[in-house]
């Protein structure tokens, strides 16, 4: 069991979060109970998680996409009451890291996907609200572009949607979990054969074709579990708390 405040001082140092302008608060978004002795994690802070930390007896939520984005409809109405409400009920903490955990290092969704599909990582690319975001790298073998995105359905348990538009076959990739769809040119810029993240967009398909660049989507929900599964490990391993990640199913 540890003191609330000693996790969260100890989570805004190791993700960095003071450099990051992010579109929502990192860090403790519900207070809830002083001591933190068990943690549910996951990638939303829905109802369903919610419910299953209730379920769990836990203490504290940790997750990717928490509350409060910039220009959302601020009244505690409907399904944010109902949210807050069961919350704050409970005594249950809600911690969330957006960018500050896609980036990290060593526990961020983006080097963890690249550790799950055996990516090489080269580089880094996606400047935008602070450090970059993305990753650059290479596959060990060079393949098709249907090959990988075989390799991307196994691995991630989700048939992900392939945009061809470069030649076979690929070797150097860059890639950007959740919904950075939008960061394709910057992809295709440099230089490399395929782009990967978990969203796609109606213009996507046309600037895939017309940069000359394989696309995938591969699900925002799919791409964004490792973050948190590593983080939450990396504390159960650092501190008197127990950790259970409760994968919320998503298709998305």
């Amino acid at each position: 069991m540890v003191q609330r405040n000693e996790i969260t001082t100890y989570l805004d140092l190791l993700l960095n979060v003071s450099a990051f302008d992010d579109y929502c608060p990192n860090g403790l978004q519900v207070e809830g109970r002083q001591e933190v002795n068990k943690i549910i994690g996951g990638v939303t802070a829905s109802q369903a998680l919610i419910n299953e930390a209730i379920l769990q007896g836990a203490d504290t939520l940790l997750v990717h996409h928490g509350y409060f984005w910039k220009g959302e409809d601020p009244r505690v109405t409907g399904m944010k009451h109902k949210r807050l409400g069961s919350l704050l009920d409970a005594g249950i903490n809600l911690l969330a890291y957006h960018l500050p955990l896609d980036a990290h290092p060593e526990l961020g969704n983006n080097v963890q996907l690249a550790r799950l599909l055996d990516l090489k990582v080269t580089g880094s690319f996606g400047k935008g609200a602070g450090p970059d975001i993305g990753l650059v790298g290479e596959l060990p073998i060079r393949v098709t572009a249907n090959a990988f995105a075989e390799h991307l359905a196994t691995k991630l348990g989700r048939e992900p949607l392939l945009i061809p538009g470069g030649q076979d076959p690929i070797h150097t990739i860059a890639w950007c979990t959740g919904a950075a769809q939008n960061y394709i040119e910057q992809a295709a810029a440099l230089g490399v054969d395929a782009f990967l993240t978990g969203e796609v967009s109606e213009q996507t398909v046309h600037e895939a074709r017309e940069l000359g660049i394989h696309f995938f989507s591969a699900g925002h929900h799919a791409t964004e579990k490792g973050g948190v599964m590593a983080l939450g490990a990396h504390l159960a391993e650092n501190f008197d708390i127990t950790f259970h990640f409760a994968d919320i199913d998503n298709p998305v």
